[in-house]
């Protein structure tokens, strides 16, 4: 129970370093959907910081990192297995 009470008030104080479910379909705008090679290539897609969102695409070579910046998103880190990082400030993707 203990362990419970304290998974909760961690995530209370600190929601922007909770990894959240994954997020709903609306997340990320059509033009940054657009920039990561379109929906067929979204594996997932998760909010895991107020700055930041972590999608996994089919193919990383699809993305297009100067769509995203015209989009609207300022940084992009590619990881390994097609683990993208949209580093996107206080706006949303």
């Amino acid at each position: 129970m203990f362990e419970k009470l304290q998974q909760a008030f961690w995530k209370a104080l600190t929601p922007d370093l909770i990894a959240e479910t994954v997020a709903p379909p609306g997340l990320l705008s059509a033009d940054v959907l657009r920039a990561l090679g379109g929906a067929d290539n979204l594996k997932s897609q998760q909010r895991m910081a107020l700055t930041r969102v972590r999608v996994q695409l089919q193919d990383a070579a699809k993305l297009d990192a100067q769509a995203l910046k015209v989009a609207g998103v300022p940084g992009v880190m590619v990881l390994a297995g097609g683990v993208v990082h949209l580093l996107t400030g206080l706006n949303s993707a």
